[in-house]
């Protein structure tokens, strides 16, 4: 079997696993259509499997393709890895960097972006702290931190603080792989309201979600609260409840195995907002300035 398999062809299959649309994937990456349905095919053709599942709603990975993206995934960071090596690093850049983070930030985007930027800049030291976005905005006003990286779309106090967005994540519904909303072409709010609804609570997605359901003038009919969000996979994916979340902390599979898909809906649910924060009277320093830049090139 050839392994001739593109970098581009590479690039079109993680658009098309993230957005979930051909249609989406082909806007992101700023190519046609057909362009990426051909790599895709073809790479499904040179691995000998399929790796996406095609429904009327779209492309959602099989567990083979769940596999496949996590090596892809890991070939990537290897280049990017490679490059930095040969780059220069910054031995004149030196001092500290405070920076603050909420959990989703913790666990679901800062690994890579942290390694990085520690590999460029291996003369500053970098104390982390994982806090709640109110600590975070009291933190950065009174000079505890000196950067965050937080829900910009639930900050607060924007009269005190710069904001700067690096990632936007659509937020879709969740159900477990055999779910009867799963045959419906259109999905409204008020059709799910009657399920049973597995609400997270950490970084105030419950507080974003009733925003979004209170405008609907109805509210979802919540059967647990948690904080966890592989708790919230696990029940899912048992059948136990649907929920709404971010693609971003999305994953096809629970713990135990089982299939989760996830669906748009017809209303208007606004994206989970993910960037930079820092105190408007007091300028950055070096580290923050270098942290900043590093992170308006990057992606996962």
């Amino acid at each position: 079997m050839s392994r001739d398999l593109s970098l581009r062809k590479l690039r079109y299959f993680m658009a098309v696993a993230k957005s979930g649309r051909v249609t989406q994937a082909a806007i992101d990456l700023n190519v046609s259509q057909s362009s990426i349905t051909t790599g895709v095919k073809e790479i499904e053709e040179q691995v000998g499997v399929a790796l996406f599942r095609r429904t009327s709603r779209g492309m959602t990975l099989t567990r083979e393709g769940s596999r496949f993206l996590q090596r892809v995934n890991y070939a990537f960071q290897a280049l990017d890895d490679a490059f930095d090596g040969l780059q220069d690093s910054h031995p004149t850049l030196k001092g500290t960097l405070r920076l603050a983070m909420t959990y989703t930030v913790a666990g679901y985007y800062m690994p890579p972006l942290l390694a990085q930027f520690q590999r460029r800049y291996p003369w500053v030291k970098v104390e982390l702290y994982e806090v709640s976005r109110p600590e975070i905005e009291e933190g950065l006003t009174s000079g505890e931190f000196d950067l965050a990286i937080l829900l910009t779309s639930n900050i607060e106090h924007h009269q005190w603080l710069e904001k700067l967005t690096l990632t936007q994540s659509r937020r879709r519904l969740w159900v477990n792989g055999q779910h009867e909303l799963l045959k419906r072409d259109h999905i409204t709010l008020q059709d799910i309201a009657h399920y049973p609804y597995i609400m997270l609570t950490v970084d105030e997605a419950d507080q974003s979600a009733l925003k979004y359901w209170k405008p609907e003038g109805i509210s979802p009919n919540i059967l647990f609260r948690t904080s966890s969000v592989e708790a919230v996979r696990s029940m899912v994916a048992n059948g136990t409840g649907v929920t709404i979340l971010s693609d971003m902390v999305y994953r096809p599979w629970s713990l135990d195995g089982k299939r989760i898909e996830h669906i748009e809906l017809n209303n208007p649910i606004p994206p989970m907002e993910l960037g930079l924060s820092w105190p408007r009277n007091r300028p950055l320093s070096p580290a923050a300035k270098a942290f900043c830049e590093l992170a308006q090139g990057f992606s996962i």
